[in-house]
């Protein structure tokens, strides 16, 4: 029983690290650039409604993707499913 639990456990952490990557590199740079530092990009309408947005929708996935990493992985190495 230990052993499915831990197979389990182990498609689901590689899944996740797919996912993450993936979501992460769908992700547009932070870089600005002289236009974003002149233009004040922040205050455009994409600045104010990020949160709504595709990149906004992707930040919240990484955030997820990046906290169930941390607990797949503390749960894989526990010596219980060894």
């Amino acid at each position: 029983m230990i052993n499915i639990i831990h197979g389990i456990l182990l498609i689901l952490y590689i899944i996740d690290c797919i996912a993450l990557t993936v979501v992460v590199l769908m992700q547009e740079g932070k870089q600005a650039g002289l236009t974003g530092a002149i233009s004040g990009a922040a205050e455009s309408y994409w600045g104010k409604n990020k949160g709504r947005s595709m990149e906004g929708g992707l930040v919240l996935a990484t955030r997820i993707m990046a906290v169930l990493f941390v607990v797949f992985s503390l749960l894989l190495n526990l010596k219980i499913f060894s």
